[in-house]
């Protein structure tokens, strides 16, 4: 379960050791974006030094790096950092071909046997012609565990703008994840940068979750809780799953298939989707 990706720069090694505070479920040290184009290079040569200050400082949860982009100078040198040290994840940003993962596939097969620890990768889709290629992505790129979709990106490509409700980028949205949920990945909702607006993250990860996310990208250490409690069952979600499993199951047991539970008719698709919330708290 990912409900919160959080990002620290990988040149900001005293914002990494931060980690263990915030509670993400998986937290990124960033090769791309995060950290300025003239200290890539020191920042990938500290980086097991920075791995390792992250697991001393009690880091429980996932630990990933996000490498740069694939036609990147920096990228197969990022994956041979990164996959040397004690990590759970290499995030690929701005993925558009299952090719593009194929070094780094390559590392999971023939570089990280006898490991602790088996790496998966986490892409990102953020182009048009990543979202175009979201399925094909998603199916055949080998070790791939999760996808994100990035907005911002896709909206510079695309040469839209971004608007509070993000409706111009709905179809793009809806698209990853479906790919991801299709291939049986876990699918990671866009980012809110405004950082300082809960309400407006809140709405947005709500929608997310509506639409089959699992989690979101969070860029601000006050978004992680908030990513986590909109990705999780509430208590009374949990409850009414527990009696909707239990009477169903009743019924079943008596040869009925479909049930009258609490003023709903509840089949098949609802029984799913209550034994999904489950599983989410925790409970088989």
């Amino acid at each position: 379960m990912i409900r919160s990706l959080f990002f620290a720069p990988a040149n900001r090694p005293d914002l990494v050791v931060k980690f263990p505070r915030f509670s993400a479920d998986c937290n990124v040290i960033d090769l791309e974006d995060g950290t300025p184009d003239a200290e890539k290079a020191s920042a990938r040569a500290a980086l097991a030094q920075t791995v390792k200050s992250a697991r001393e400082a009690g880091l429980t949860g996932m630990l990933a790096v996000r490498v740069n982009v694939p036609d990147s100078p920096h990228y197969l040198a990022d994956l041979e950092a990164a996959f040397a040290c004690d990590i759970d994840a290499v995030v690929i940003p701005k993925l558009e071909t299952p090719a593009q993962a194929q070094a780094a596939a390559h590392w999971l097969e023939h570089g990280c046997k006898g490991n602790d620890r088996q790496p998966m990768l986490i892409g990102g889709i953020e182009s048009v012609r990543g979202v175009l290629n979201a399925v094909n992505i998603c199916d055949a790129t080998p070790g791939l565990g999760a996808v994100y979709f990035g907005a911002e990106d896709f909206a510079a490509d695309i040469g839209g703008r971004r608007t509070r409700e993000g409706d111009e980028v709905a179809t793009a949205r809806g698209w990853v994840v479906m790919a991801a949920r299709a291939a049986g990945l876990i699918a990671l909702d866009q980012a809110v940068l405004d950082i300082r607006d809960d309400a407006l993250f809140t709405q947005d990860a709500s929608r997310g979750c509506d639409m089959g996310y699992q989690g979101k990208i969070c860029v601000a250490p006050a978004q992680v809780a908030l990513a986590n409690a909109a990705f999780s069952p509430t208590p009374e979600e949990v409850e009414y799953a527990r009696r909707l499993v239990a009477t169903y199951e009743e019924a079943t047991a008596r040869g009925i298939g479909t049930i009258d539970f609490e003023g709903k008719m509840v089949d098949g698709p609802l029984l799913k989707r209550s034994q999904a919330v489950l599983a989410a708290a925790g409970e088989a």
